[in-house]
């Protein structure tokens, strides 16, 4: 993989539309995250369990130890080709459990070729193997009672019916996607505040399950804030993904370009303040677009935009401004800027999110923390380790003697 990493990157950027910058960054996570399945091979371990602790246990001795779950099959999305189905894929050939590994169909070239690496390094080919089964055949496949662990990155409504269907006893990950909130209170450090948003809300055009979306900003600072944002969007450039100077790329497929329009229309004609974009350029490529006080009932305040779309609300109780991020049925990463240690405990201890981070964007991410959604937004914990404890199960052996 490093010896390829020039080729994995454009491939990335040309099968996926994500820029050549950032599809480098995703080859390096990739790589990355390799190392890291072989540095956690080693976490792979049992406990003793003490058994002198009543009369009961006198005599005995025990312990455990960690054993591969079973067959897993996974599901995965475009917008990450490569690095997703290392997170997916890796752990389990790690832990010792079969793969079957279904990738996007309009990103599947990275997938395959990660499989083929696995295989040239000595993988043996029948350990690991991908498909592009069409839907009733892999949903099939996951509901099929060999499998031991389902491991599914897409769609909430896709995610939560496989989840029904699933055999008995079918442990499963579920990562779908969020409507990522973001406060900004009048301590901010607005200067230092706005690359960040910008790059958390227009990376890979929006296309990230914590994305940033929703900025509720302090009444006393969100002129400065909206003024310098806009300044910063209308400077990005959009593009062919695989030209070194382009900040985003198209999106998956024209019909999410039409549905982006539709949304932004509707919320411009309900009243929102179009600051910048709001526009199709091309059948596949929208304008980055920033939004002032769009309704709070309106499909960009209330649903996953998955596009280059920031929405900013104007606030001046952050409770208030907590509970219009907490009122969705969706919950994943969330962010405050703040230079008051109190606000951003204040935010982090009410805020619905898995996790908060504190004067950076919602989207940040290092593959080994946990990253999880809630609510509808997924189920179990991903991460690379946490998805190699998830894909062992703990076996005991008590002696007595």
């Amino acid at each position: 993989m490093e010896e390829r990493r020039d080729h994995l990157a454009f491939q990335v950027a040309n099968e996926g539309g994500k820029p050549l910058v950032d599809a480098r960054v995703e080859v390096d996570r990739a790589i990355n995250g390799m190392e890291l399945c072989i540095h956690e091979m080693g976490n792979i371990k049992g406990t003793q369990i003490p058994m002198g602790l009543t009369e009961a246990g006198d005599g005995r001795t025990g312990w455990t130890t960690r054993e591969p779950i079973g067959v897993v099959v996974a599901i995965s999305a475009f917008n990450h080709p490569l690095n997703l189905i290392v997170h997916q894929v890796a752990p389990a050939v790690a832990t010792g459990c079969p793969v079957i590994v279904k990738p996007s169909g309009d990103t599947p070239l990275s997938c395959f070729e990660f499989i083929s690496i696995l295989h040239e390094a000595g993988l043996p080919e029948d350990w690991a193997r991908a498909t592009c089964a069409p839907r009733e055949a892999a949903e099939k496949l996951v509901t099929d009672p060999r499998v031991a662990f389902f491991s599914f990155i897409g769609s909430s409504k896709v995610g939560w019916s496989l989840r029904s269907k699933l055999a008995p006893g079918t442990r499963c990950a579920l990562e779908h996607g969020g409507v990522a909130p973001v406060i900004v209170d009048a301590t901010a450090d607005i200067d230092a505040a706005v690359p960040s948003l910008i790059k958390g809300g227009f990376y890979h055009s929006g296309q990230v399950c914590v994305s940033v979306q929703r900025v509720f900003a302090h009444s006393s600072i969100i002129d400065d804030l909206a003024a310098k944002m806009t300044e910063a969007t209308k400077a990005l450039k959009v593009g062919n993904a695989i030209d070194e100077d382009v900040d985003c790329g198209p999106l998956i497929r024209p019909g999410e370009c039409d549905r982006v329009a539709e949304w932004v229309e509707e919320a411009v004609t309900a009243g929102a303040e179009l600051l910048c974009g709001g526009q199709k350029l091309s059948d596949t490529t929208y304008a980055p677009t920033l939004l002032l006080n769009p309704p709070v009932d309106s499909k960009v305040s209330t649903q996953e935009i998955f596009g280059p779309v920031v929405c900013l609300y104007s606030y001046d109780d952050v409770d208030e401004a907590i509970a219009q991020a907490n009122s969705l049925d969706v919950a994943f990463q969330a962010a405050v800027f703040t230079n008051d240690l109190s606000n951003a405990m204040h935010t982090y201890r009410n805020i619905d999110a898995s996790a908060v981070m504190v004067n950076d964007h919602s989207a940040f991410r290092v593959d080994w923390m946990p990253f999880a959604g809630l609510k509808s937004s997924g189920q179990g914990i991903g991460g690379i380790p946490y998805t190699m404890h998830d894909m062992t199960h703990e076996k005991m052996i008590v002696i007595k003697a």
